[in-house]
């Protein structure tokens, strides 16, 4: 795989500084179910790393030092860390929102049949990677096959009460573009998804989060072998609007990888960039009073704020 980190320095994207925190993205490890070609995390079947119990016992120590209310959990596929169910009780019994960014198709393997109805018990919020309604495209990006075990997989949590008016159960889904593209405007593409799926398939939903493709890892790799990353990132920096600066998810979350070592966001933590500008790796056991500090940034962060910005819960302006 090709390696896009060189290609994203030196950078000239804005300093920007920390708000309070609020939300730990805590990716539990690599291993998933998927191969997506949009993958910033190159994360498969093959891969091994996993967080240990000892590491997420300190995850839960660091939400209850720092009072946080949210823990977003991601991967590869979370849920396939063996002590993903543990981790989302104990979060859940200190009444912190638990967000699971979910590929959907887990839901269907062999031992994850009751996966849907723990997480409605839980009352975990589902973010659900669908980035496409149609099956060419889907399978395309995420393998073939993949659309209509997703769209079972929906239509299973509908069952539970997940995008159900009056549940209370939030599932919201992500849209990624195909290629090196900026993702259209979230708001008429949500109510397309929405007419479309429940026309289709009779699915409904809460939100749609639309998402840039961000040039690191899996993705990077691709633009390179296909001559494509240059310009890609000049469409990036074209479309730089600094009225998302203030609200880039950097700003307030941070990110824990599956050892237990912080970074300022999801993306810096797939490029090893160490947290803040001090150059060295900190671990959830020694992070520092991180209020005003400064946030480690390169090229790659021009993706969070073209257009209509980007973050993990969707654009970050209407």
């Amino acid at each position: 795989m090709l390696d896009s980190l060189p290609f994203l320095q030196p950078s000239d994207f804005p300093a920007i500084t920390r708000k309070p925190l609020e939300i730990l993205q805590a990716n539990l490890g690599y291993l998933c179910n998927l191969s997506c070609t949009h993958c910033h995390v190159n994360a498969g079947p093959k891969r091994t790393e996993l967080m240990d119990k000892a590491t997420i016992d300190q995850v839960l120590a660091f939400l209850d030092q720092q009072q946080l209310h949210t823990l977003d959990l991601t991967g590869g596929a979370p849920e396939m860390n063996p002590h993903f169910r543990y981790l989302v009780a104990a979060a859940r019994d200190r009444g912190i929102t638990v967000i699971d960014r979910c590929n959907l198709v887990v839901l269907l393997e062999a031992g994850f049949e009751d996966l849907g109805q723990f997480l409605a018990d839980k009352q975990v919020e589902i973010v659900a990677s669908l980035p496409c309604y149609l099956e060419d495209n889907v399978d395309k990006q995420r393998g073939k096959g993949t659309f209509n075990a997703s769209i079972t997989a929906l239509q299973q949590l509908n069952a539970l009460g997940y995008g159900q008016a009056g549940s209370g159960l939030q599932l919201n889904l992500v849209y990624n573009p195909q290629g090196a593209n900026l993702p259209p405007g979230q708001h008429a593409l949500e109510q397309a998804y929405k007419q479309y799926l429940f026309a289709q398939y009779g699915i409904v939903f809460n939100r749609l989060y639309a998402l840039a493709n961000l040039p690191i890892q899996r993705f990077g790799s691709v633009l390179l072998s296909k001559g494509q990353f240059e310009g890609y990132m000049a469409l990036l920096k074209n479309s730089f609007n600094a009225t998302t600066l203030e609200q880039v998810m950097c700003k307030n979350t941070l990110s824990v990888d599956w050892q237990g070592f912080v970074y300022d966001c999801d993306f810096n933590q797939m490029l090893k960039l160490p947290l803040g500008a001090e150059g060295r790796h900190t671990h959830i056991t020694e992070v520092p009073a991180l209020l005003n500090q400064r946030i480690n940034t390169l090229q790659h962060c021009y993706g969070c704020t073209a257009g209509q910005g980007s973050s993990c819960g969707g654009a970050i302006i209407g």
